[in-house]
């Protein structure tokens, strides 16, 4: 039970849903039904995926965990070395099975994108590649750990990708950049110790900040280009905006106050879920 409960950690719950749920509405809204792919690909998003993704980075992390303040909870695991082949077997265990089940449920173009995120959530942390130590590239990455099971989902309910759905992913994508990008400021302090570059330790957390509010508003231009409701959505980027601006002209040695804005935004990603949610369900009561 203790194995299991430190999984659990591992696999950050709290961020589930965030893998989970652009899946499942990408299916459902294209697809128009509740079938075996969308049980199997939204339950594989939920936990196997995230296992995978936030495992291997506790494991290679190890050095730079133990250095960090905010790790050793809900906010990641701090990894016993005996826990960490365990932690390997265990992804490769409960990935396998439903990777397979979904490359028989979909086809050639399906199975690409399933390939580039499986390989972005190894990528990011697994030796020689270390995608997470490559600045701008580990932001990128990052996004694309949430923004292709969105893609998978069309792809898989076979959807027309036009121009606004095209607009729809930019602007998911570059969330996905500016999230990943303000959450590196935090660890300045534990990535340096640890020897681990990224976009904040190399530009500076006060240059980090500026980028990702530049990134979080072009987010919201971008689904102005949307089908309506989809431009209310643009209001939601303003609280993330809003959440920030504080930290644009932090220092690198107070960079770990960013944090305050980390707690916020984990739980700020819950209430304009709920307002896309409905935007959702608004979209698709009037198409």
């Amino acid at each position: 039970m203790k194995t299991l409960r430190t999984l659990l950690l591992s696999s950050r719950p709290l961020s589930w849903v965030n893998t989970a749920f652009p899946f499942a509405a990408a299916y459902l809204l294209t697809a128009g039904q509740i079938d075996l792919a969308w049980i199997i690909g939204t339950l594989y998003f939920l936990i196997p995926y995230n296992l995978a993704m936030y495992g291997i980075n506790d494991v290679f992390d190890y050095e730079s965990d133990l250095l960090n303040p905010r790790k050793g909870g809900v906010e990641g695991a701090v990894l016993d070395r005996t826990m960490h082949t365990i932690t390997l077997r265990a992804a490769i265990a409960t990935n396998v099975p439903f990777l397979a089940v979904l490359v028989l449920l979909g086809g050639p173009l399906s199975w690409l994108v399933l390939a580039v995120s499986v390989f972005a959530v190894i990528a990011y942390s697994a030796p020689r590649l270390r995608f997470k130590e490559r600045p701008f590239l580990d932001s990128v990455t990052s996004s694309t750990h949430f923004v292709s099971p969105a893609v998978y989902g069309l792809v898989l309910a076979q959807a027309e990708f036009t121009p606004a759905l095209w607009a729809l992913l930019g602007s998911f994508f570059l969330w996905g950049v500016a999230s990943q990008a303000f959450g590196a400021v935090q660890d300045v302090a534990a990535d340096r110790a640890g020897g681990i570059a990224s976009i904040a330790t190399v530009t500076g957390g006060r240059a980090t900040v500026r980028f990702a509010i530049a990134a979080y508003l072009m987010s919201g231009a971008l689904m102005l280009f949307t089908p309506w409701p989809g431009p209310l959505a643009s209001f939601l980027v303003l609280a993330y905006v809003i959440n920030i601006v504080p930290f644009a002209s932090l220092e690198d040695d107070d960079a770990g106050l960013a944090h305050r804005g980390w707690e916020r935004f984990l739980w700020l990603n819950y209430v304009t879920g709920f307002f896309v949610t409905m935007l959702l369900i608004w979209y698709a009561a009037i198409r």
